[in-house]
């Protein structure tokens, strides 16, 4: 007999790839207890789109939409987020001078927006390089970051970022070029976020813990104002990384035994509908 409490569960960051594992990461997800999946545009280079022009990501947009709604009949609700990963523009200036990157782009991000104001998109993703760039990209990266909140601000939806490994400096940094923009701070989402809940509440963007070993129960001593996710990947080259399919219902279920159920219905169903503007319904 299944015992386990009947709560909502929302992965914030997933990606699925049908040339993977597909639908059945999914069914994995929804047999360990999870029930709603915010899901996350694969980087263009990851399944053998190359952009040549803003309107090349539809590809990649088209794609997660459809994905979306195939998740939504097997009984687990899915929400696409669309955007151009900042690793892109290291990419496009091997092939394109940097100006041009950043115009791609910043359109990419446009049409994105679009399709959130048609209603088939939740929010948008954007950030800036995880890994050292010249002066040069960093600068042209926030750039197009500052683009993206704009145009969320526009869109009235919620924006994920990655970026690189952030402390509270990085934080605040990402914050004071979002307040420029007007956006409302917590629909800006630092993905891949480590467990700074109090700094991140302080400054009013909303953390997407990831949620590795020790993580979430760290981010519990701040609060509840955080979101779980896993990045997985679905890549058949790393399976399992970043984190599986499975690992936020199980450690979820785990966590109930010993905080009690009130804790996650804020932190799966609350906050996710406060930052996404959607209805996480059972």
């Amino acid at each position: 007999m299944n015992t386990s409490p009947k709560i909502p569960i929302t992965d914030e960051h997933m990606h699925i790839d049908p040339r993977a594992k597909g639908l059945k990461a999914v069914k994995e997800f929804q047999n360990a207890g999870g029930t709603h999946i915010i899901l996350v545009t694969k980087p263009t280079w990851t399944i053998g789109v190359e952009v040549t022009r803003p309107e090349d990501y539809k590809i990649v947009f088209d794609e997660t939409v459809d994905l979306a709604n195939q998740i939504n009949e097997t009984g687990v609700t899915a929400f696409p987020v669309l955007g151009v990963h900042p690793a892109e523009i290291n990419k496009l200036n091997e092939r394109m001078e940097l100006e041009k990157a950043v115009e791609l782009m910043k359109g990419g991000l446009e049409i994105a927006s679009e399709y959130v104001e048609e209603g088939l998109a939740v929010g948008l993703k954007s950030g800036r390089p995880h890994y050292p760039v010249s002066e040069e990209i960093w600068d042209a990266s926030n750039t197009i970051m500052e683009h993206g909140f704009t145009l969320a601000k526009g869109a009235g939806c919620a924006i994920q970022l990655h970026t690189e490994s952030v402390g509270e400096p990085e934080l605040i940094d990402i914050t004071e070029r979002a307040k420029r923009t007007g956006i409302q701070l917590n629909r800006v989402v630092k993905h891949y976020a480590p467990p700074l809940v109090n700094v991140c509440e302080r400054l009013g963007i909303f953390p997407g813990v990831l949620a590795g070993k020790g993580a979430i129960e760290e981010a519990l001593e701040q609060g509840t104002r955080f979101m779980m996710e896993t990045d997985y990947i679905d890549d058949p080259e790393r399976p399992g990384a970043v984190l599986g399919p499975k690992t936020i219902p199980r450690r979820t279920l785990k966590l109930v035994e010993e905080y009690g159920e009130e804790l996650f219905w804020k932190i799966h169903k609350e906050n996710v509908e406060e930052v996404y503007e959607v209805e996480i319904e059972l």
